[in-house]
């Protein structure tokens, strides 16, 4: 049985889309190595993802709407990209992203894949906001969110625990008649 998921196609990516739908499938209807395959997890980082599925990712006003990254040449699902703390009735969502391998980095793929992630997030969802909030030291982030329009709001102090230290969070945000694709 196919999984029911979106997709978005790029020109080097495709992004699958996975909501409490998508997980209520895959843990219901594949084996624990079909999860790993189609979510590019190991073992151990599927038993943390299913524990967040578990305990629950959304809540009576809260949501989440993320994509799996898959290069489109192998197949191989290298990162993600998409929008959690998503606070359906304010439409805002904190906008969240990574690459697994440092081999992927610096070829453009984060901006492709943003790109089609932010026209989804304010077309799609109907999101009136996009926020970041991104670590002081995180120089790629910075010049991510700032090349797509974001504007600097303020300084969250000892914001996030980081490897048992607490660090600051730069706040960032977009508004929807602000966002200009690239």
């Amino acid at each position: 049985m196919p999984p029911p998921f979106e997709t978005l196609v790029t020109n080097r990516l495709q992004l699958r889309k996975l909501s409490p739908e998508v997980f209520k499938h895959l843990y219901s209807h594949y084996t624990p190595d079909q999860q790993m395959e189609f979510l590019g997890l190991d073992k151990e980082d599927l038993a943390a993802e299913k524990a967040k599925y578990d305990k629950g990712y959304a809540t009576f006003n809260k949501s989440y709407c993320y994509f799996k990254i898959v290069a489109q040449e192998s197949q191989k699902v290298i990162g993600w990209c998409g929008f959690h703390t998503w606070y359906t009735d304010h439409h805002r969502a904190e906008i969240g992203y990574g690459l697994y391998e440092d081999g992927y980095k610096q070829q453009g793929l984060m901006s492709e894949a943003l790109k089609a992630i932010l026209d989804y997030g304010f077309h799609e969802m109907g999101l009136h906001r996009v926020e970041a909030l991104i670590g002081k030291e995180n120089q790629a982030s910075l010049a991510l969110v700032k090349k797509f329009g974001f504007q600097y709001e303020g300084n969250l102090r000892e914001h996030y625990n980081v490897a048992g230290t607490m660090e600051d969070s730069l706040i960032f945000g977009l508004l929807k008649h602000e966002y200009k694709p690239l």
